[in-house]
């Protein structure tokens, strides 16, 4: 009906409603990463033409967000142990070599689908629809838990966290439901109010409060990422490696460390050529992420390249004839390099 949709003059609510009472009824099996898509896409369609109002959308957007995340990691569960295998230097049967490739695809799919849909929902998600609208919606809800997280991650997501109504919403989120979300919303909250290391404590609690091995991967690679927008990339680089601890096949946990390398190549190199040869250390974690995770290759590949260009040139090391040699690299990197042989 969807791909046929002017030749049988169908509308959007009927190309919804068909995709809605599967969901609803056979959640499970709505597994189509297009069909996903459809039904969050058609929605977006009916607001367009006034037919729902915007909390509606913003209410399939959770619902199918969450569908997606429940698929990711259906898959990544199934990929670890063969990624896992390779990276003990086991090689894959040709069968399992099939299953990663199906696994990776996937999973590039559904990541695909996520992006799409934050381009579909578009402005509607802006920070002057939310305010008002979650401010209307408040009083009904701070003891609802559910509400209380999608709104306080909406909200997170969207850079609308100078308003006092998401101080709010943490706050009242904390009260309802304490748990590993909380406490990185209420840590987040923290860093902007400049209290660090208080900050860094709930971070820690968050990371603590998981137990579930897989989001605790997702809670360590979110912790990471918050603290290397901070700037202390010793301690991002720390949670990143508990990420991959507990998901190898989690490849932008590498790419986040190489690209903390890359920056950091003016500060923790000792002479020109110390620093240029961060660039190898940088590029050595692009390849990781290239490995185990067959769907960021394209981009970690660019990255290598830009890396490896930035790195001492074959002439530089004929010129310092150190060829073979190792190199300590220091500050918060705190490790050594070869100079790869001519």
């Amino acid at each position: 009906m969807y791909d046929f949709k002017k030749e049988l003059n169908a509308t959007n609510k009927q190309i919804y409603d068909m995709l809605d009472k599967a969901f609803k009824e056979d959640k499970d099996n709505f597994t189509s990463p297009r069909a996903l898509y459809i039904y969050f896409s058609s929605v977006v369609d009916m607001h367009d033409a006034k037919e729902v109002d915007v909390q509606a959308v913003f209410n399939k957007y959770d619902d199918v967000s969450e569908k997606i995340s429940k698929e990711i990691d259906n898959y990544t569960l199934k990929l670890n142990p063969l990624v896992e295998k390779e990276e003990g230097g086991t090689a894959l049967t040709s069968k399992e070599q099939q299953y990663k490739a199906s696994y990776e695809s996937y999973l590039e799919n559904y990541n695909n689908i996520s992006g799409s849909m934050d381009t579909k929902l578009g402005q509607l998600a802006n920070c002057e629809n939310l305010i008002p609208l979650y401010k209307k919606d408040f009083e009904n809800n701070k003891t609802n838990s559910e509400w209380l997280q999608r709104a306080v991650s909406r909200m997170y997501n969207k850079e609308c966290t100078d308003d006092p109504l998401y101080t709010e919403l943490v706050k009242a989120y904390d009260a309802a439901s304490p748990s590993a979300d909380t406490k990185y919303f209420v840590a987040n909250l923290l860093f902007s109010q400049g209290k660090t290391k208080e900050g860094n404590e709930y971070l820690d609690q968050a990371y603590d409060l998981e137990k579930d091995p897989l989001k605790k991967a997702k809670r360590a690679y979110e912790i990471g990422k918050s603290l290397k927008k901070k700037g202390q990339y010793g301690s991002a680089r720390s949670y990143f490696q508990k990420a991959l601890g507990l998901s190898p096949s989690m490849g932008r946990a590498y790419l986040e460390i190489a690209q903390m390398y890359a920056a950091s190549a003016n500060d923790c190199g000792d002479s020109v050529f110390n620093k240029r040869a961060v660039y190898w250390l940088a590029a050595a974690e692009a390849r990781k992420a290239a490995k185990v995770d067959g769907s960021l290759k394209s981009y970690a590949d660019q990255l290598i390249a830009n890396y490896e260009g930035r790195a001492p040139s074959k002439q530089d090391i004929f010129s310092c004839n150190c060829e073979g040699t190792t190199i300590k690299i220091g500050c918060w990197i705190g490790s050594s390099v070869t100079v790869p042989k001519l």
